[in-house]
């Protein structure tokens, strides 16, 4: 196929948005992540609207014979939308918000950090080879073998009170999470660096970091993106899990892994399986949610190099 026909086929191919709203999985997906998102984006204004608040106890809506929510389904009522918490009677809704809040900004922060790392790192490893090649494959073998999560429960442990545990879940998250994606965009980068228009802009002369920058990471973004989402449930599921194990967020900060440590009682018992029920489908639906609009994003972008023509 000549240039010409090349470029009349690229004008006719539909944009990025068109092909990832045509997916069904990807509008599920993304609809799935958009509203805890959102939610957890307004959770003052929703909270507000309810007219509660995430610290409030409420002890007449308990039975005082066991500590259960009245009412069906937890307590559901229209001055609490999803019910109250056992023994105390906090409102469930705005612990789950404000849970929320604080999970994605600690999820999406560690991403951040953990992809531009990686995208540096890896972009370097492509492009220059040799030793940083090497050196940097090493260490991030020695990073998988590592007992990441051990690691992690350890820090957490003897994290002085008074210091805020939100920024050392950020760092420690961001530390552990780079490695994966290093490598694959790191095996990305070495094939863009063996395609004939990088072959041409170094032949002119031009500084490393300026062909990085202009001419390989332009066709690295789409997997660097496809990353950043595949990261981002990931992250949202640990910061859960280490709060269920009882090392996350301090225990006055609302957050969806604590309230599923909380429930499990109740549902040994039967007493309140609702307690479970609407924080799991929340911390399912982020990261369900988000792993369908990675793959679908993925697909869309098709981060695969193709042969140089």
């Amino acid at each position: 196929m000549s240039t010409i026909e090349k470029t009349r086929a690229e004008g006719r191919r539909p944009s990025v948005l068109r092909r990832f709203t045509r997916k069904r999985s990807a509008v599920i997906g993304l609809v799935m992540l958009a509203i805890p998102l959102l939610a957890g984006l307004f959770a003052p204004a929703l909270v507000a609207l309810e007219g509660q608040d995430p610290y409030s106890f409420h002890t007449e809506l308990l039975d005082p014979n066991g500590g259960r929510p009245l009412g069906a389904f937890g307590g559901v009522s229209a001055e609490h939308w999803l019910g109250v918490a056992p023994v105390t009677g906090i409102d469930l809704f705005a612990q789950i918000v404000y849970g929320i809040r604080s999970s994605l900004f600690i999820a999406f922060a560690a991403s951040i950090i953990s992809i531009i790392f990686a995208a540096a790192l890896g972009t370097a490893m492509g492009y220059f080879g040799g030793w940083l090649n090497a050196v940097a494959g090493r260490v991030i073998d020695f990073m998988f073998g590592f007992p990441g999560l051990m690691f992690v429960i350890a820090v957490m442990v003897i994290v002085p009170p008074e210091f805020p545990r939100e920024l050392v879940l950020v760092f420690v998250l961001a530390f552990f999470g780079w490695t994966v994606p290093a490598r694959i965009i790191g095996a990305q980068a070495g094939a863009v660096n063996a395609r004939a228009f990088v072959e041409a802009a170094r032949s002119t002369g031009a500084p490393p970091w300026q062909i990085i920058r202009r001419e390989m990471l332009p066709h690295l973004f789409g997997l660097i993106v496809v990353l950043f989402a595949m990261s981002l449930p990931a992250n949202v599921s640990m910061v859960a899990g280490l709060s269920f194990l009882g090392v996350g967020l301090r225990g006055d900060v609302p957050d969806l892994g604590k309230l599923l440590s909380d429930s499990l009682p109740w549902i040994y018992s039967g007493a309140d399986v609702w307690y479970m029920v609407f924080p799991g489908a929340v911390v399912f639906c982020i990261v369900f949610g988000a792993t369908l609009a990675g793959d679908a994003l993925r697909d869309v972008l098709d981060v695969r190099t193709e042969d140089a023509s």
